[in-house]
Protein backbone atom coordinates (compact mmCIF):
# COMPACT_ATOMS: atom_id res chain seq x y z
CA UNK A 1 0.00 0.00 0.00
CA UNK A 2 1.49 3.33 -1.09
CA UNK A 3 0.76 5.91 1.62
CA UNK A 4 2.73 8.80 0.12
CA UNK A 5 0.67 11.48 -1.62
CA UNK A 6 1.89 14.49 -3.54
CA UNK A 7 0.61 17.33 -1.37
CA UNK A 8 -2.11 18.57 0.99
CA UNK A 9 -4.64 18.96 -1.80
CA UNK A 10 -4.33 15.28 -2.66
CA UNK A 11 -4.20 14.26 1.01
CA UNK A 12 -7.59 15.77 1.88
CA UNK A 13 -9.46 14.04 -0.95
CA UNK A 14 -12.56 12.36 0.46
CA UNK A 15 -13.17 15.00 3.14
CA UNK A 16 -16.72 16.17 2.55
CA UNK A 17 -19.12 18.75 3.94
CA UNK A 18 -20.40 17.87 7.39
CA UNK A 19 -17.58 15.53 8.39
CA UNK A 20 -15.80 15.41 11.76
CA UNK A 21 -12.08 16.19 11.76
CA UNK A 22 -9.38 16.00 14.42
CA UNK A 23 -6.53 18.49 13.97
CA UNK A 24 -3.38 18.13 16.03
CA UNK A 25 -1.09 20.63 17.69
CA UNK A 26 -0.94 22.78 20.79
CA UNK A 27 -1.58 26.47 20.33
CA UNK A 28 0.11 27.15 17.00
CA UNK A 29 2.82 24.57 17.67
CA UNK A 30 2.65 21.42 15.58
CA UNK A 31 -0.54 22.29 13.71
CA UNK A 32 -1.07 20.81 10.22
CA UNK A 33 -0.67 24.15 8.45
CA UNK A 34 -0.70 22.83 4.90
CA UNK A 35 -3.78 20.63 5.34
CA UNK A 36 -5.72 23.46 6.97
CA UNK A 37 -4.83 25.72 4.04
CA UNK A 38 -5.99 23.01 1.63
CA UNK A 39 -9.32 22.70 3.46
CA UNK A 40 -9.69 26.48 3.19
CA UNK A 41 -9.02 26.43 -0.54
CA UNK A 42 -11.40 23.50 -1.05
CA UNK A 43 -14.24 25.43 0.61
CA UNK A 44 -15.49 22.41 2.56
CA UNK A 45 -18.20 23.49 5.03
CA UNK A 46 -20.28 22.22 7.95
CA UNK A 47 -17.23 20.74 9.65
CA UNK A 48 -17.03 19.58 13.24
CA UNK A 49 -13.44 20.20 14.32
CA UNK A 50 -11.84 18.56 17.35
CA UNK A 51 -8.74 20.51 18.33
CA UNK A 52 -7.24 21.80 21.57
CA UNK A 53 -7.15 25.33 20.17
CA UNK A 54 -9.08 27.20 17.49
CA UNK A 55 -6.05 28.95 16.03
CA UNK A 56 -5.80 32.73 15.87
CA UNK A 57 -7.79 35.11 13.68
CA UNK A 58 -5.59 34.84 10.60
CA UNK A 59 -3.84 31.50 11.05
CA UNK A 60 -4.55 27.86 11.78
CA UNK A 61 -8.21 26.99 12.26
CA UNK A 62 -8.91 30.73 12.49
CA UNK A 63 -8.96 30.96 8.69
CA UNK A 64 -11.65 28.26 8.48
CA UNK A 65 -13.71 30.06 11.12
CA UNK A 66 -13.52 33.33 9.21
CA UNK A 67 -14.88 31.60 6.12
CA UNK A 68 -17.64 29.93 8.18
CA UNK A 69 -16.45 26.46 7.23
CA UNK A 70 -16.69 25.16 10.81
CA UNK A 71 -20.11 24.34 12.23
CA UNK A 72 -18.96 23.03 15.62
CA UNK A 73 -15.76 23.18 17.66
CA UNK A 74 -14.87 20.60 20.33
CA UNK A 75 -11.97 22.25 22.13
CA UNK A 76 -10.29 23.17 25.37
CA UNK A 77 -8.53 26.52 25.01
CA UNK A 78 -9.98 29.04 22.58
CA UNK A 79 -9.15 32.42 24.12
CA UNK A 80 -6.86 33.79 21.41
CA UNK A 81 -9.41 34.03 18.62
CA UNK A 82 -11.68 37.08 18.47
CA UNK A 83 -13.69 35.68 15.55
CA UNK A 84 -14.33 32.50 17.52
CA UNK A 85 -15.66 34.61 20.40
CA UNK A 86 -17.89 36.62 18.07
CA UNK A 87 -19.39 33.53 16.43
CA UNK A 88 -19.92 31.84 19.80
CA UNK A 89 -21.73 34.83 21.32
CA UNK A 90 -23.83 35.38 18.19
CA UNK A 91 -24.91 31.73 18.05
CA UNK A 92 -23.25 31.14 14.67
CA UNK A 93 -20.92 28.48 16.05
CA UNK A 94 -21.72 25.46 18.21
CA UNK A 95 -19.05 24.94 20.87
CA UNK A 96 -18.32 22.05 23.23
CA UNK A 97 -15.66 23.08 25.74
CA UNK A 98 -13.72 20.44 27.67
CA UNK A 99 -11.19 20.56 30.48
CA UNK A 100 -7.88 20.04 28.71
CA UNK A 101 -7.06 16.72 30.36
CA UNK A 102 -10.57 15.45 29.65
CA UNK A 103 -10.25 16.35 25.98
CA UNK A 104 -6.91 14.54 25.75
CA UNK A 105 -8.31 11.44 27.44
CA UNK A 106 -11.46 11.42 25.29
CA UNK A 107 -9.26 11.34 22.20
CA UNK A 108 -6.89 8.74 23.65
CA UNK A 109 -9.84 6.56 24.64
CA UNK A 110 -11.27 6.83 21.14
CA UNK A 111 -8.02 5.59 19.65
CA UNK A 112 -7.81 2.77 22.20
CA UNK A 113 -11.36 1.57 21.59
CA UNK A 114 -12.61 2.57 25.05
CA UNK A 115 -16.14 3.98 24.63
CA UNK A 116 -16.36 6.03 27.84
CA UNK A 117 -14.70 6.67 31.21
CA UNK A 118 -15.28 8.51 34.50
CA UNK A 119 -13.38 11.66 35.43
CA UNK A 120 -13.77 14.14 38.33
CA UNK A 121 -12.91 17.28 36.30
CA UNK A 122 -15.95 19.44 35.64
CA UNK A 123 -18.19 18.07 38.39
CA UNK A 124 -20.37 20.85 39.81
CA UNK A 125 -19.81 23.11 36.79
CA UNK A 126 -21.53 23.65 33.43
CA UNK A 127 -19.42 20.80 32.09
CA UNK A 128 -21.57 18.40 34.14
CA UNK A 129 -24.80 19.30 32.33
CA UNK A 130 -26.47 16.28 30.75
CA UNK A 131 -23.82 13.78 31.88
CA UNK A 132 -24.13 10.72 34.07
CA UNK A 133 -22.66 11.21 37.56
CA UNK A 134 -21.38 8.45 39.83
CA UNK A 135 -19.61 8.31 43.17
CA UNK A 136 -16.40 6.34 43.62
CA UNK A 137 -14.67 6.18 47.03
CA UNK A 138 -16.56 9.25 48.23
CA UNK A 139 -15.73 11.39 45.18
CA UNK A 140 -18.08 12.40 42.35
CA UNK A 141 -17.21 11.64 38.74
CA UNK A 142 -18.67 12.46 35.32
CA UNK A 143 -19.06 9.95 32.52
CA UNK A 144 -17.22 11.24 29.45
CA UNK A 145 -17.56 9.63 26.04
CA UNK A 146 -14.62 8.89 23.76
CA UNK A 147 -13.98 10.92 20.61
CA UNK A 148 -13.22 9.64 17.12
CA UNK A 149 -13.26 11.36 13.74
CA UNK A 150 -13.79 10.69 10.06
CA UNK A 151 -10.30 12.09 9.44
CA UNK A 152 -7.45 12.85 11.83
CA UNK A 153 -4.96 15.36 10.44
CA UNK A 154 -1.60 15.55 12.21
CA UNK A 155 1.77 17.24 11.79
CA UNK A 156 5.05 15.46 12.52
CA UNK A 157 8.71 16.40 12.34
CA UNK A 158 9.84 13.25 10.55
CA UNK A 159 8.00 10.43 8.86
CA UNK A 160 8.81 7.54 6.58
CA UNK A 161 7.04 6.13 3.56
CA UNK A 162 5.28 3.55 5.75
CA UNK A 163 3.70 6.31 7.85
CA UNK A 164 5.84 5.96 10.99
CA UNK A 165 6.04 9.36 12.70
CA UNK A 166 8.32 11.24 15.08
CA UNK A 167 7.12 14.48 16.72
CA UNK A 168 9.29 17.22 18.16
CA UNK A 169 8.87 18.51 21.69
CA UNK A 170 5.57 20.38 22.20
CA UNK A 171 4.28 19.27 18.80
CA UNK A 172 3.76 15.83 20.34
CA UNK A 173 0.74 17.23 22.19
CA UNK A 174 -2.53 15.93 20.70
CA UNK A 175 -0.93 14.87 17.40
CA UNK A 176 0.13 11.46 18.71
CA UNK A 177 -3.21 10.49 20.25
CA UNK A 178 -5.26 11.95 17.38
CA UNK A 179 -3.34 9.85 14.87
CA UNK A 180 -4.89 6.79 16.53
CA UNK A 181 -8.45 8.11 16.68
CA UNK A 182 -9.25 8.86 13.04
CA UNK A 183 -10.87 6.43 10.63
CA UNK A 184 -8.40 7.87 8.12
CA UNK A 185 -5.25 9.61 9.35
CA UNK A 186 -3.38 12.16 7.25
CA UNK A 187 0.16 13.08 8.32
CA UNK A 188 2.09 16.04 7.00
CA UNK A 189 5.79 16.01 7.81
CA UNK A 190 8.80 18.28 7.50
CA UNK A 191 11.10 15.43 6.52
CA UNK A 192 10.02 12.30 4.63
CA UNK A 193 12.52 9.44 4.52
CA UNK A 194 12.50 5.91 3.10
CA UNK A 195 11.13 3.10 5.27
CA UNK A 196 13.75 1.75 7.66
CA UNK A 197 15.64 5.00 8.17
CA UNK A 198 13.91 5.99 11.42
CA UNK A 199 15.18 4.54 14.70
CA UNK A 200 12.33 2.24 15.85
CA UNK A 201 12.95 3.32 19.46
CA UNK A 202 12.21 6.95 18.56
CA UNK A 203 8.92 6.41 16.69
CA UNK A 204 5.89 7.94 18.44
CA UNK A 205 3.13 6.89 16.02
CA UNK A 206 3.50 3.51 14.27
CA UNK A 207 2.67 3.58 10.58
CA UNK A 208 -0.29 1.21 11.00
CA UNK A 209 -2.32 4.21 12.19
CA UNK A 210 -1.47 6.41 9.18
CA UNK A 211 -3.14 6.06 5.78
CA UNK A 212 -1.72 9.12 3.94
CA UNK A 213 1.52 11.03 4.33
CA UNK A 214 3.14 13.94 2.49
CA UNK A 215 6.06 16.31 2.87
CA UNK A 216 5.09 19.91 3.49
CA UNK A 217 7.18 22.87 2.39
CA UNK A 218 7.89 26.34 3.83
CA UNK A 219 6.21 26.02 7.22
CA UNK A 220 5.53 29.34 8.95
CA UNK A 221 5.62 27.91 12.48
CA UNK A 222 4.14 31.03 14.00
CA UNK A 223 4.58 31.80 17.69
CA UNK A 224 1.36 32.63 19.53
CA UNK A 225 3.00 34.99 22.03
CA UNK A 226 6.44 36.36 21.15
CA UNK A 227 8.22 37.31 24.37
CA UNK A 228 11.50 39.23 24.09
CA UNK A 229 13.57 41.51 26.25
CA UNK A 230 15.37 44.73 25.44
Amino acid sequence: MNKVVKDAKEAIKGIENGMTLMLGGFGLCGIPEKSIAALYDAGITGLTCISNNAGVDDFGLGILLKKHQIKKMISSYVGENAEFERQLLSGELEVELNPQGTLAERIRAGGAGIPAFYVPAGYGTEVQEGKEVREFNGKMYLLEKALTADFAIVKAWKGDTMGNLIYRHTANNFNNMMAMAGKITIAEVEELVPAGELDPNCIHTPGIFVQRIFKGENYEKRIEFVTTRD
